[in-house]
């Protein structure tokens, strides 16, 4: 009886482990294989670690990661805080409540390329919004993608415009669940704002907290789609982004062992954030 338990369970877990194991595991390891026997897009018979050899050696990578990095630590914690804020804005009585969840939460429904060209007409040059409202104000206009000092803050202010509206629906849904009682209690005892936030609110937002962490920084390594539209990696490598540089090496260069050695890269850095998340700020996550 016991055994034909068993055998029921692997059948009802089959269909998605053979989605994990095709689409999932069995790509790492081929990257992983590709990245230590391939040259160039061909495969070689023997071991070699020629490809990292030459990624320690690659200048580029170590702009890429450092722009990657220097991304993911303005765009993560930024979109976060925004996006907290304005769930506490909209949950609010105020007047227009449902108008301003909506207007928050429409950069998040457009399509990354229409956010993309937006943008790009934004940060025009000539005929640009911002430079418009710069030279209204008498200062001159700043080529924005152009300028490889002002051209990943460029980037980092779109994508935190379209993040944190996404965001803030997570964090809205959770402070409706959070129970009246508690800052009627807290009320009872004069506690001010800050406090019953720091003490009520953020605690018991912890959860909703990791797991908006985790999709925020997993969407600073991902990023590609705007790269496409804006700049190409540009100006000087000053906006390419690690997954970008990837699909370069694989389907520009045709190089497809040395992206698949940066892939690899790119997941071990992963997993060590991983391992940070839910090693370290898990520890203050209350369920």
């Amino acid at each position: 009886m016991f055994k034909t338990y068993k055998a029921q369970a692997w059948l009802l877990l089959a269909p998605a482990l053979i989605l994990l194991v095709a689409f999932t595991y069995f790509p790492i390891g081929n990257t992983v294989w590709r990245s230590f026997f391939g040259f160039g897009v061909q495969m070689g018979d023997y071991f070699s670690d020629e490809n990292y050899a030459r990624l320690i050696e690659d200048t580029v990578f170590w702009k890429v990661l450092k722009n990657n990095l220097l991304y993911a630590l303005v765009t993560v914690p930024a979109s976060i805080v925004l996006a907290l804020v304005m769930a506490l804005w909209v949950n609010s009585k105020i007047a227009g409540q449902s108008f301003l969840r909506l207007s928050f939460f429409t950069p998040t429904m457009l399509p990354m390329i229409s956010v993309a060209n937006i943008w790009l007409l934004f940060y025009s040059p000539e005929i640009g919004l911002f430079n418009s409202i710069l030279e209204s104000f008498g200062g001159s206009g700043i080529n924005w993608l152009g300028d490889p000092d002002t051209a990943l803050y460029s980037l980092m202010a779109m994508t935190i415009w379209k993040e944190a509206g996404f965001f803030m629906i997570f964090y809205l849904a959770a402070l409706q669940t959070i129970s009246p009682d508690l800052y009627k209690a807290a009320k009872t005892e004069n506690a001010s704002v800050w406090y019953t936030f720091k003490r009520i609110t953020f605690p018991l937002l912890m959860p909703t907290t990791l797991f908006v962490f985790v999709n925020a920084l997993l969407n600073a390594f991902k990023l590609i789609d705007h790269l496409f539209i804006l700049t190409k990696g540009g100006p000087n490598n000053a906006t390419n982004l690690l997954l970008y540089y990837i699909y370069e090496n694989s389907f520009a260069f045709f190089d497809t062992a040395y992206a698949s050695a940066l892939t690899v890269i790119l997941l071990l850095v992963l997993i060590v954030m991983a391992l940070i998340q839910f090693g370290v700020i898990e520890r203050r996550v209350h369920y």
